[in-house]
């Protein structure tokens, strides 16, 4: 009994101790400095009251004066205040302190009966803001609730000065082009609340190419951007390429007239990003003179505004060029030079650049193939139906990434073309306000804020278990089926978030995955049992084992493997159009491409080959040879598994190409082809141009041959050594084989490697590719 006695003693102090370290705010004011600056000084209150409010009920008013006892108060005050209103500033000068440092902040809690006190100390108007976000970030709001769960003295300044995001107003965009002015100024602070200072805006590019979707034309759009930076006090970027020949005087003219127009409209504008290529392609001897007589126009109007180039799309004499041109001009005109898709290494150029220039990343968080940073291992049935441009939260990944390159780097805007990348901007704001902060803390202060701090460990983790979704064969990823019970559990849980664009993009891809992997397997096995029907055809019967070939994998057809997932994707994918204009349908929501993140026009893309054998069966049946019709009809059967002792791998396929060793870092190894519709084979649209491939128990003294299904060159090596090949077609999905020598299989293993052919003078996606590989046991 007595034992029991000071366990429930022991509990109540607790209880109690805890609870004394609450801070409550009901009924709180607000305070501000006069010392802030303006618009800060308006700003900084506007959010605190405004996001308080949205959550709570509760509103919170500013005052002039220390309220009576007992009343809580937010004050605002510069580091370098000495006091507010009278009462003495809680610190004391200290330049090593982080609150006085630049954009820096303390916050620090004063509890006691004369009421408790949320101290803001910010070194700077920036300061003050992001000061605000971190209280935002962690205060425990709900219905007429407002506290912080503990005292805090925490106090911190940024590692990285630059710290943006492209959010351009045009209709590439699959989300950008149908919003308001007032949804960028709330998405704008939002940034600013996770520790953003930048955005990027695209003023010209497709700006006479209006959006079915926009509010307000384009250039109007444009000038809001900047007042909304002004309001929030960050930097404005604009990425404006030249994508005509600069010798071209009239055109020239015409741009910098049209430059000029700009800079003079907006209220704020402190940085030009001028891509050297992608799009453009212009010699950097043309550009560098265009952009000295540009930043001439600019300082006009902004005086402190600053020029900065890419060497993207630049060959190796252009790179040398711009170098040289540093080394002898050093203009003093140019900034920086932004490193993003199709530049040189970045260590590279923060090492061959003169450290009086800064050196900026433009890293793609938006795509998740064909692009920057694909997603390693990225199933197949996910890219051709979630594609390049889905609901990507990686966290996780990014965090890497953003460790293995912003060392080189003064910060980073990002490219990106809608809110499905949302998860990712915070990532790399947070990571690059503190490198070490902890991936599942960012996450759950995110999921805290946007959702509520109830939910915000529960989905903190359901978004990092949507991460591991895309890790590795999809069949084999029981995750998946986890991963959507415990968001259908979160959804039934929290009805208060069903109009929340951020819950419904993540519940979107939660149910989409699931459905995609139950498609999967489903689709893959009908495959299977279709390749059993034609293991039954002779000379006798091949039409009608074809046409019940056919009918069998046409089951897919015939329903949705889970008609109740299927219609809340409708759902939800409407959902997320009223609610922030993300454009998944071509049919509903009038998107610029299918491949800007239209994932319902490929739902129900076959994860099977059914389209290609339609084709291939009606080609078959038109041949008049009866052996060539059976030895087609058994080659299609026997594709993927080409009997006993011979091996089949399918290139860049994480689920079929078990001996492949190499993948492509920019996922260039996923085709997009008739916009997402191909009917060809699902295995000729992954592929590489040089892939690498061991095998191992190989029987010695049997004769093997390597087939290569693809298209140009494939120029083979067995263990280093030169084939020459006895079939080789170069056409689309031609064959082509090798006899390999019986000297190269005696240790029963070999290794095969294909040398890259010459074709730099090709467009990439002229190159040879090379689809699918057997060995084969004669």
């Amino acid at each position: 009994m007595f034992r029991c006695t000071g366990v429930v003693i022991l509990f109540l102090s607790q209880f109690l101790q805890s609870n004394a370290q609450t801070v409550n705010l009901k009924n709180a004011v607000i305070q501000v400095s006069s010392n802030i600056p303006l618009p800060m000084r308006e700003t900084a209150e506007m959010v605190l009251s405004e996001e308080i409010y949205k959550r709570t009920s509760l509103p919170i008013k500013k005052t002039a004066v220390w309220p009576k006892a007992g009343t809580p108060t937010i004050a605002l005050i510069l580091s370098s205040d000495l006091e507010l209103n009278g009462r003495p500033s809680p610190v004391r000068r200290d330049d090593n302190s982080p609150e006085f440092k630049k954009e820096g902040y303390r916050i620090l809690t004063e509890v006691s009966d004369k009421g408790n006190v949320i101290w803001i100390i910010g070194a700077d108007a920036r300061g003050i803001l992001f000061g605000t976000g971190w209280l935002l970030r962690n205060l425990r709001m709900d219905k007429n609730i407002l506290q912080l769960d503990k005292k805090a003295d925490y106090a911190s300044a940024p590692a990285y000065p630059i710290r943006g995001h492209q959010l351009g107003y045009r209709h590439t965009a699959n989300t950008y082009d149908a919003w308001t002015a007032g949804q960028y100024d709330q998405y704008i602070r939002e940034l600013a609340i996770f520790g953003s200072n930048a955005v990027e805006g695209i003023p010209f590019q497709e700006s006479n190419a209006a959006s079915p979707h926009f509010k307000i034309p384009a250039a109007e759009m444009n000038i809001r951007m900047s007042e909304i930076c002004r309001k929030y006090d960050m930097d404005y970027w604009v990425w404006t390429p030249a994508t005509f020949e600069l010798k071209n005087q009239i055109e020239r003219k015409e741009e910098l007239e049209k430059h000029e127009a700009f800079y003079k409209a907006c209220p704020r504008l402190d940085h030009i990003f001028f891509p050297g290529g992608d799009p453009g392609d212009n010699h950097p001897s043309e550009v560098l003179p265009f952009l000295r007589e540009l930043q001439g126009l600019l300082v006009k109007y902004h005086p402190k505004a600053k020029m900065w180039i890419s060497l993207q799309g630049f060959n190796v004499e252009q790179v040398d060029y711009f170098y040289k041109y540093l080394d002898t001009e050093k203009p003093t005109w140019l900034q920086g030079v932004v490193s993003g898709p199709g530049s040189p290494p970045m260590a590279e150029t923060r090492y061959r650049l003169p450290k009086q220039y800064q050196h900026r990343e433009y890293p793609d968080i938006t795509h998740s193939v064909r692009c920057e940073f694909p997603v390693e291992k990225f199933d197949q049935a996910y890219a051709l139906t979630l594609g390049r441009e889905s609901v990507n939260p990686r966290p996780y990944a990014f965090a890497r990434i953003h460790e293995k390159y912003a060392p080189f780097t003064d910060g980073f805007v990002s490219y990106s073309d809608g809110s499905h990348d949302d998860v990712n901007k915070v990532l790399w704001s947070m990571r690059a306000w503190d490198p070490k902060k902890h991936v599942h803390e960012i996450m759950t202060e995110y999921a805290g804020f946007f959702f509520t701090q109830g939910v915000g460990e529960s989905a903190a983790s359901g978004i990092e278990a949507l991460e591991q979704n895309w890790k590795g064969p999809l069949a084999e990823n029981g995750g998946v089926e986890a991963t959507f019970q415990f968001w259908k559990s979160l959804e039934a849980a929290n009805p208060a978030l069903k109009g929340n664009w951020r819950w419904q993009m993540l519940l979107m891809r939660a149910y989409y995955d699931q459905y995609t992997r139950l498609r999967l397997i489903s689709e893959q096995e009908l495959e299977k049992e279709a390749n059993e029907i034609l293991l039954r055809a002779d000379a006798s019967n091949m039409t009608e084992i074809m046409d019940k070939a056919l009918a069998k994998v046409n089951e897919a057809d015939q329903q949705p493997v889970d008609k109740a997932i299927r219609a809340h994707l409708d759902y939800l994918s409407d959902a997320l159009y009223t609610s922030i204009g993300f454009q998944t349908s071509t049919a509903k929501h009038k998107p610029r491409s299918p491949e800007r993140g239209v994932v319902m026009d490929f739902v129900d893309y076959p994860l099977n080959n059914r389209w290609w054998l339609q084709d291939e069966f009606e080609k078959i049946k038109a041949m008049k040879d009866q052996e060539q019709k059976l030895a087609a009809v058994r080659r299609i059967a026997t594709w993927e598994n080409p009997g006993p002792g011979s091996y089949y791998d399918d290139i860049s396929n994480v689920s079929k190409g078990p001996r492949v060793k190499t993948i492509s870092d920019d996922a260039t190894d996923v085709a997009w082809w008739d916009n997402g519709k191909s009917r060809r084979r699902l295995s000729s649209q992954l592929f590489q141009r040089e892939p690498e491939l061991d095998y191992d128990n190989l029987e010695p003294g049997a004769r093997y041959m390597i087939r290569v299904a693809g298209f140009g060159e494939a120029l083979l090596r067995v263990d280093g050594k030169r084939l020459a090949p006895i079939v080789y077609s170069k056409q689309e999905d031609g064959i082509k084989e090798w006899i390999v020598p019986l000297s190269l299989t005696q240790d029963g293993k070999i290794s095969v490697t294909f040398d890259g052919p010459e074709e730099s003078d090709l467009n990439w996606r002229k190159n040879s590719k090379i689809s699918d590989i057997w060995l084969l046991k004669q």
